[in-house]
C-alpha cells in the first residue's frame, strides 16, 4: 500500500469520497460468497462512503444463511433477494434498486480484490472523468490446479480492454457505472440469460459516452477448472445470444436465422487459435487440446442458440 493511498488519496477526508455501492448477485455459491465478502470487508475506502449489497436469486443451498451472517456482523453489508426471476441482470437491478450510492460497482460473487481495490478505482474513474469503466481481471488458477481446462481458460479469459474497444462493453464482473448513467439509459434487461452485459454496454456507447478501461485496477477471477464448465458457459452465452436477437431485434438483426448460423459449428480458423496468449511456448499435445476446447466451445455456442430458439417456440402451458 503507498502513502497516498494510506492517507486516503492525499489528504481527503471521508466525506469527500463518492459514495459507492458495491453490488454482489450470487446463486448457489456459498464459499464463493464468502471469499468475495472477506475481500471487500477489508477495503481501505471509507466505511461511511461505501455499502455491499448482496443479492441472492433464490438460491438452494446455504447461501443466503452466509449472506444473512455477514449482513448481520457488518453494518455496511446488506441482504437481499431476488426471486421472480432467474437471472444475474435480475439481481443486479435488484440492487440498484435498493443502492444509495453516486457509483455502482458490479461485482461477482466468486471474485477477489486487494484492498485498495475501490480506492484505486474511485480514484481511476475520477481521474478519466468516467461515467463507465471496466477493470483490468487476472485468472486465478485453483489451489494446485493444472489441468489443461485452466490452462486454457487462463490463456482466454477476460481480455476487457478487447471487449472494451472492439465488443463495446465491459463484463459485469467488473464494472464500475454512475448513477446518472443508469438514470438515463435505464438498468439491465433482466429477461437475458447471458449477453445482458452487453446490451447495457451498447445502449451506454449508443448514448454518446465514452466506455473506459482502467488497466491498473485489477481484479481475479478463479479459473473454471474442466471442460465442461466451459462448454457450460459457452452455451449458456449462445442462449443469450438467440435472446439478444429477439427482445432487441432492431439493434441485433441477423439476415441469418440465428439457430440456422453454421458460424459456431466451422472450425476454428488457425490464424484465431495461434492468436491466444503464449500459443507458441504450448507442447503439440496442448495445442492439440486447446484446439478441441476452442471447437467445443464453438459448437456448445451454437447449440445453446438452438436450444433457446427450441424454448421460445414450445407452447406454453395453460
Amino acid at each position: 500500500m503507498t502513502a497516498e493511498t494510506e492517507a486516503g488519496d492525499g489528504n481527503r477526508g471521508e466525506d469527500e469520497w463518492p459514495v459507492v455501492s458495491v453490488i454482489v448477485p450470487v446463486y448457489n455459491d456459498p464459499e464463493g460468497l464468502r471469499d468475495t465478502l472477506d475481500a471487500l470487508m477489508a477495503q481501505t475506502y471509507p466505511g461511511t462512503a461505501h455499502e455491499i449489497l448482496v443479492v441472492d436469486n433464490d438460491s438452494t443451498d446455504e447461501t443466503p444463511a452466509v449472506a444473512r451472517a455477514y449482513a448481520a456482523e457488518h453494518d455496511q453489508v446488506t441482504f437481499l433477494v431476488e426471486a421472480d426471476r432467474q437471472s444475474s441482470y435480475a439481481a443486479r437491478n435488484t440492487g440498484i434498486e435498493n443502492a444509495r450510492g453516486d457509483v455502482f460497482a458490479f461485482v461477482d460473487a466468486d471474485m477477489l480484490v486487494d484492498e485498495t481495490w475501490l480506492v484505486d478505482a474511485i480514484s481511476a474513474f475520477e481521474r478519466k472523468d468516467a461515467e463507465y469503466m471496466g477493470c483490468n481481471v487476472e485468472m486465478v488458477p485453483s489451489e494446485g490446479g493444472d489441468s489443461l481446462a485452466e490452462r486454457y481458460n487462463r490463456q482466454t479469459g477476460f481480455p476487457i480492454d478487447y471487449f472494451i474497444e472492439d465488443l463495446g462493453f465491459a463484463p459485469t464482473c467488473c464494472l464500475f457505472v454512475r448513477r446518472s448513467v443508469l438514470e438515463d439509459v435505464g438498468s439491465f434487461d433482466s429477461r437475458l440469460i447471458s449477453s445482458g452485459d452487453r446490451e447495457f454496454g451498447h445502449r451506454v456507447r449508443d448514448s454518446g459516452r465514452e466506455l473506459q478501461y482502467a488497466a491498473d485496477v485489477t481484479m481475479y477471477h478463479p479459473t473454471r477448472s474442466t471442460s465442461e464448465a466451459l462448454i457450460r458457459k459457452s452455451r449458456r452465452i449462445g442462449r443469450g445470444l438467440y435472446q439478444l436477437r429477439r427482445f432487441h431485434p432492431n439493434r441485433y438483426d441477423d439476415p441469418v436465422p440465428v439457430a440456422l448460423n453454421p458460424w459456431p459449428y466451422l472450425p476454428p480458423r488457425p490464424a484465431q487459435i495461434r492468436g491466444i496468449d503464449g500459443w507458441d511456448t504450448l507442447s503439440r499435445r496442448e495445442k492439440a487440446g486447446f484446439y478441441l476446447l476452442s471447437y467445443a466451445r464453438g459448437v456448445s455456442n451454437g447449440l445453446g442458440r438452438i436450444e433457446e430458439t427450441v424454448r421460445r417456440h414450445l407452447p406454453t402451458r395453460a
